[in-house]
């Protein structure tokens, strides 16, 4: 071999990340990359390493053995597509709490020992209560944290985006969709909103604010012509349980500064997960950072009843909202159970999918 050529594949070897074919060590060829590792490039991990010295958290990448198939059947890989799962199988997650009143409520657990997979989009972290209907979810073995070629753990917030906020940002109109609780309709009033607007001939934007990693509501924005989304995986955050209120502030900011920043945006819808109830929902509409870039909000709600007691609970909060919609417009006596109760008016699918929705929202 000449010297120029063993100078090349000294260097290559040096930062092996770059050597062609190159194959993380303990990572198989087949393992499945679940969609919040959407933004890291599978060569920066070097290796994975069992650390007794290091306490898992938030975001945190591993690679995890499926040991036994339960509610989760599936796993949510970097394009979206859900590739069944089977007991043996290698994936690579992400630690990170999650709050789902219609599925689980799951921790971090503090060693790497036997968990769970708590969302199908790459979630790893200890079942603690779940809703009667459902099995437990699927159980994993972690095997070792993923490790860079510096020796370090890899952790999602490395990866965020960087755009900060600045003051010499153009203001663009902001829609906020909230909800009584999860599936009550929020995603589909978003996803509506973003046809409206485009219809309309406005550049939308559509950001999930809060929640848990998936692919399914970003694809639902994309799919009705939102030309940018977002969510807090693109930050840093499997999920925002348990994420501070200052951190998950400086998250929603951060988004927005994004979708400000670009050039191509009018207008962003963004969503916010679960209900008012929800600690880190209810702060996040209370704070300042909200009430100062959202120009309106639309409420989504299951039932009129429950329209009532968010139209209720968001006056206390400081927030009045334009409009309702969710679940409830499926009936026409509870949409007109709910205006008359609240006086604030019932928007159908359609009528958010029109046009015409740009003169009352914008």
């Amino acid at each position: 071999m000449s010297t120029a050529l063993e100078d090349v594949v000294t260097k290559l070897n040096a930062d092996r990340r770059w050597v062609p074919g190159f194959q993380p060590e303990g990572i198989p060829r087949n393992a499945k990359w679940s969609f919040i590792t959407r933004n890291i490039p599978t060569g920066d991990a070097s290796h994975i390493e069992a650390r007794d010295d290091h306490t898992p958290r938030s975001g945190d990448l591993i690679v995890a053995r499926v040991e036994k198939i339960a509610q989760h059947t599936r796993i949510q890989l970097r394009n979206s597509r859900r590739s069944l799962l089977y007991p043996g199988d290698k994936i690579v997650v992400a630690f990170g709490n999650r709050y789902a009143p219609d599925q689980f409520e799951a921790e971090i657990p503090e060693s790497l020992d036997r968990c769970h997979l708590v969302a199908a989009g790459g979630v790893a972290a200890k079942a603690i209560a779940k809703h009667s209907k459902l099995k437990w979810p699927t159980t994993i073995r972690p095997e070792g944290y993923c490790v860079d070629a510096s020796g370090e753990v890899m952790n999602l917030r490395r990866y965020a985006l960087n755009t900060e906020r600045t003051a010499g940002l153009p203001k663009k109109p902001v829609i906020a969709v909230l909800g009584t609780s999860m599936n009550s309709g929020k995603t589909t009033t978003a996803a509506a909103l973003v046809k409206g607007l485009t219809a309309a001939g406005y550049r939308v934007a559509a950001v999930k604010a809060t929640g848990t990693g998936s692919g399914n509501d970003v694809w639902s924005y994309a799919d009705a012509g939102a030309e940018l989304t977002l969510d807090f995986v693109d930050v840093g955050h499997p999920s925002t349980y348990r994420v501070p209120q200052l951190e998950i502030q400086a998250c929603f900011d951060r988004l927005l500064a994004t979708t400000r920043a670009d050039d191509n945006i009018d207008v962003t819808v963004v969503e916010i997960a679960d209900g008012l109830l929800h600690f880190e929902t209810a702060d996040l509409v209370a704070s300042a950072a909200f009430k100062r870039q959202v120009k309106h909000v639309v409420f989504a709600a299951g039932e009129a009843m429950g329209a009532l007691a968010g139209v209720e609970r968001m006056n206390r909060l400081g927030v009045k909202p334009l409009a309702i919609s969710g679940l409830l417009t499926a009936s026409g006596l509870a949409a007109t159970e709910a205006e008359s109760f609240t006086g604030v008016p019932v928007l159908t699918k359609a009528r958010l999918e029109s046009p015409q929705i740009a003169k009352l929202v914008l």
